[in-house]
This record gives C-alpha cells, structure tokens and sequence, in this order.
C-alpha cells in the first residue's frame, strides 16, 4: 500500500471519528465513539510507522501526523481517567482531520533525508517534545471549548455543538490540569534541549527560532498558572492565553518547518 493509501485511509478514520461525535445517539453512542476512536488511532500510528521505519524524518507531513497519532493517543487515555476530557472531541477530531489534511497535502515535499536515531537524549528529548505538543494541543482545544461555551451562554444562544462539549466549569478544570501537565512536560523539554546542546557545543542554549518560541511559550503558561494561583484567571481570558501558548509552540515546532519546506522549498 502506497504512502498516499495510508494517508487517506487515516483520514478517513478521523472524519469517521468527527462524525460520530456529532451522530452517535446517546444509547450506545459513547461505545461507538471509542471503536472510532480505536480505528482512527490505529490508522494514524501506521502511518506514523511506516514513516519512521526506517528512521527520523523531519519532514513537516511526519511531524503533523506523529502530533495527530501522539494527541488522540493522550486523549484516549486522559478520557479513561477525566470523563470531562472525552467531550472535548466534538472540537478535537476536526481539528486532527485538518492537520490530516495539510499532512496529506504536504506528504511529498521535501522533508530531508531519514536518519538513523540518535543517542539516548535525543531520543528522550524528541519523545518529550511530542509529548509536550499534543498536551498543548489538548489544552487549546479545551480552552477553545470554554470559549465556545462562555459566548453562548452570554448569547443565550446555545446549539448542537455546545451540548457536546463540557460545561464551562468542568472544560476550565480540564484546561487547568492540562496546561499544568503541558508546563511540566515543556520545562523538561527544555531542559533536555540544553543537556544536548552542552554535549554538543558546551553551551547550554542554541538561541534559534525554536528555542525563542519555545521559551515563549514556556513562560506565558508558566504566567498563566501563576496568575490562575493567586488571582483565579477564567473563562474566555484563560482560554486566550492557553491559545497564545500553543501559537508560539505551533510556530516553534511545526511553524519552522512550514517555512523551511513549503514556503522556502528546501528540506
């Protein structure tokens, strides 16, 4: 099976996925929802491998896929534990289906040549950062969930979607917990990054766009959960700055590559 096969296959289980977030009636509903969550799960991760076989790809295509397998992964574990979580996917799956798509649209540019895998704290550090993206993913996701809903409930207006995602109450813990975890997981990113940068150049940081972005965003939800201790920042403000952060880790991590291999055409 071809690259391409593989690729609209996935995508095919995610779109079956957004779909029965929005259909699956509430008898049986939820039993159907983790079947195509299973399915799309599966297919994601055996584009993953079959793309990594036979070593690192640094490509844009491998990276927006690696975060969509890494996120729904997250997601499906984080739900077992937080029934809250499971009803951000209304949001989540459409999100992933569009990363699928660019993915997919982008599977045949020039992402570099595969390399073999590095030493242990590479590895380490390439795991932590993926870790740390799809926990971003997810508390954006659920900050936009809270957006979502605050606007309705203000508007008096709400709809099919509002009914599906977490109450404002419920999606604010969900955030705050995921954000937390993201931080966490972000702080030893960086602290991983400058262990091997010190192997490398004995200098602790390599000041790229990267490593800018990344420290950026590490600091606006290191903020954040500060101001959230000591004042309590809700709703629609918290939302903002869980969105700011994920901007600037999405131009450190996927942004950087959009630019090199798509708007600039080299690998």
């Amino acid at each position: 099976m071809t690259m391409l096969a593989l690729n609209i296959a996935a995508l095919a289980a995610l779109c079956a996925l957004a779909v029965a977030h929005y259909t699956a009636p509430a008898e049986g509903g939820r039993l159907r929802t983790w079947v195509m969550l299973a399915v799309a799960l599966a297919g994601t991760a055996t584009v993953v491998w079959v793309d990594f076989a036979a070593g690192w790809r640094p490509g844009l295509a491998p990276a927006l896929w690696l975060t969509v397998a890494a996120t729904l992964a997250l997601y499906g574990a984080g739900s077992f534990v937080c029934p809250s979580l499971s009803r951000i996917g209304a949001l989540l799956a459409p999100y992933l289906l569009i990363l699928g798509v660019i993915a997919t649209v982008w599977t045949h540019a020039p992402a570099g040549a595969q390399t073999a895998p590095g030493g242990a704290w590479l590895g380490l550090h390439i795991v932590i950062s993926v870790v740390t993206y799809a926990l971003f993913t997810l508390a954006a996701v659920a900050g936009t969930a809270v957006f979502v809903q605050e606007r309705a409930m203000k508007a008096r207006r709400p709809s099919r979607l509002t009914g599906l995602l977490p109450s404002v109450v419920d999606g604010e813990s969900v955030q705050r917990s995921l954000m937390l975890m993201a931080a966490v997981v972000l702080g030893l990113g960086l602290a991983s990054g400058m262990i091997i940068e010190w192997l490398d150049s004995k200098r602790l940081i390599d000041w790229n766009h990267k490593t800018v972005f990344s420290l950026v965003a590490f600091a606006v939800i290191c903020g954040l959960i500060l101001v959230d201790r000591l004042s309590g920042l809700a709703g629609r403000r918290a939302a903002r700055f869980v969105l700011l952060a994920y901007l600037f880790l999405t131009l450190a991590y996927p942004g950087v590559k959009f630019v090199s291999e798509v708007l600039l055409g080299r690998a």
